[in-house]
């Protein structure tokens, strides 16, 4: 695959962490701007999440039946004109509907990009592909924050907005110009509600993707935990500023670079299956780790920011290998898979962001137990759901 789509691939997958992490450092700023609870402030994200979650559900079976790149033009444009009204939103209230509106847009890019490296990669070479992609995305969660940071007190939090309204033009532009369509020819799928609600009724009842989907999913979903309490642990509770937020945040994504990388030279040695197994077991105990020191109250911060950075490399091996092998088998609907894998993950997203909310914000408690259970999940489900047939495919 060239380089140059690699890039392009890469900025598409960027949109969701760039449009959650770059606002960051500012949600207590826009709780007091707005007279807003901790709570209602970091409803804004869980609107987001919801909104990936939904909008993917839409652009997979067009994309599978118009073509690639026209629903990735429909999302950018819609992308940008919510970013432009988020940077101009007169309460809370707004800001959270258009933050819906922005996810829905933005998540055409994670679609169509796990369904363009499908088009072109069997499942070992778009496990390797899909590793790099967040070796590139990488930078997003590691500048995004700092960039909000400095953004936020030098210009506020709208400016923000209008950053991510800008990088969102900047894209559209480089799709037009240099991402041609990859939908193979005779793959046309047929219209309407009605064969789109059939597809995934057929993908929800294929175990082996249902258990890859949901062992990405609750994994990933202890990093949304994570993205939702952070601001309010480490800003509030242990009193970092917010402009130094995003050396930490940063930090933790270079943990999740590092492990993604890893996986690219684990995969010429090992099968995408044996390295989930391991990296699902460490998810686990470093999971449980987490909450004793959150309970304990032990080693303050770097008690917290060791385990964590443990846990998003682990993220770093179950992302790539449990998209590509959910994929593996999906060619005629890849663009449905791919939706269906997206709104299934950033469903049980939504809902580990919202529990860490509703548990409070008066301890990392709530932050690190949601982690913890993501993590037991995400062993389960592939254990349950396909651990036996992964036995077998490794022995053979």
């Amino acid at each position: 695959m060239p380089r140059s789509w690699l890039l392009l691939l890469g900025a598409l997958i960027a949109f969701a962490p760039m449009s959650i992490d770059m606002y960051l450092p500012s949600l207590p700023t826009i709780a007091a701007e707005f007279g807003a609870t901790a709570s209602a402030v970091q409803f804004t994200l869980s609107s987001f999440f919801i909104g990936l979650a939904l909008g993917q559900a839409v652009h997979g079976p067009l994309a599978d039946r118009y073509g690639r790149k026209p629903p990735l033009y429909g999302g950018l444009v819609l992308y940008i004109a919510a970013s432009v009204g988020c940077a101009l939103a007169p309460d809370i209230t707004a800001l959270t509907a258009l933050r819906f509106v922005q996810a829905v847009g933005g998540c055409a890019g994670v679609v169509i990009t796990r369904a363009i490296v499908r088009d072109r990669c069997d499942a070992t070479a778009s496990a390797r592909i899909y590793s790099l992609l967040m070796l590139i995305m990488g930078l997003a969660p590691i500048l995004a924050p700092f960039i909000g940071g400095w953004v936020l007190a030098l210009a506020g939090w709208r400016a923000i907005f209008g950053m991510l309204a800008l990088f969102g033009i900047i894209v559209l532009t480089a799709v037009w110009r240099y991402l041609p369509e990859t939908r193979p020819m005779g793959n046309i799928t047929s219209a309407g509600i009605g064969p789109a609600l059939r597809v995934y009724g057929v993908l929800l009842r294929d175990r082996r993707f249902l258990g890859y989907t949901l062992s990405g999913g609750f994994a990933s979903a202890g990093m949304f935990a994570y993205i939702t309490g952070s601001p309010q642990v480490f800003i509030t509770l242990y009193g970092v500023p917010a402009q130094d937020y995003g050396w930490l945040f940063g930090l933790n994504a270079l943990g999740l670079i590092a492990g993604s990388q890893y996986n690219r030279r684990l995969l010429l040695r090992h099968s995408a299956d044996t390295i989930l197994r391991r990296a699902n077991r460490a998810t686990v105990i470093l999971g449980l780790v987490l909450v004793m020191m959150a309970v304990s109250g032990r080693g303050g911060l770097p008690g917290l920011l060791i385990p964590l950075f443990g846990y998003l490399v682990t993220l770093g091996f179950t992302g790539p290998n449990t998209v590509a092998s959910a994929l593996a088998h999906q060619g005629m609907r890849a663009g449905s898979a791919s939706a269906l894998i997206g709104t299934l993950q950033f469903g049980i997203a939504t809902l580990s962001s919202a529990t860490v909310g509703l548990l409070g914000n008066k301890s990392a408690l709530p932050m690190t137990a949601v982690i913890a259970g993501c993590g037991l999940l995400a062993y389960g489900a592939h254990r349950w759901l396909v651990g036996n047939h992964s036995l077998a495919v490794d022995a053979s």
